[in-house]
Formats: structure tokens, C-alpha cells, sequence
């Protein structure tokens, strides 16, 4: 996930059990997995409002290949039209 291996995470947890106790141990989890939830919560929701603006761009602006291109120039001269 982060590039946490069990190991490290163990640590963490036997860290975070004697600063805190057995008493405060599980509602500071549950606060953390509560604010984790929210942050992920966020940024999808950041993600999704950024994907519909681009998509609404696209469909806002023309695409290039819609727009008629400028004639092209030639290095000869204009020929005079046709008499009827």
C-alpha cells in the first residue's frame, strides 16, 4: 500500500499501545480510521468534480478537427476564371 511491511506496522502498533494504554488504544483506531475515511471521502470526491469539469470543457469547446481549416497556399499563381 504505502510500502508498510507487516513488520513496521507491528512496531507502530506496539508503539501506539504503550503511549496510549489499552484504555485509549481503540478509540484513537477508530477516531484515526474516522478521519482516514473522511480524507479518502475528500479527495475522490475532489477527484470526480475535476473529471466532470474537464469532461464539461470538452463539450463546451468545439473539437479542432471541427473547425475548417485555412486554405492552403500554393506557390503558383491564381488562375483567372472560366468565360462563359
Amino acid at each position: 500500500m504505502f510500502g508498510i511491511s507487516f513488520s513496521e506496522l507491528l512496531l507502530v502498533g506496539l508503539i501506539a499501545l504503550l503511549v496510549l494504554g489499552p484504555e485509549r488504544l481503540p478509540g484513537a483506531a477508530r477516531t484515526a480510521g474516522l478521519w482516514v475515511g473522511r480524507l479518502k471521502r475528500s479527495l475522490n470526491s475532489i477527484k470526480l468534480e475535476v473529471e466532470r469539469e474537464i469532461d464539461a470543457d470538452h463539450i463546451r469547446r468545439p473539437p479542432a478537427a471541427a473547425t475548417p481549416a485555412p486554405p492552403l497556399e500554393s506557390s503558383e499563381p491564381p488562375k483567372p476564371p472560366r468565360a462563359p
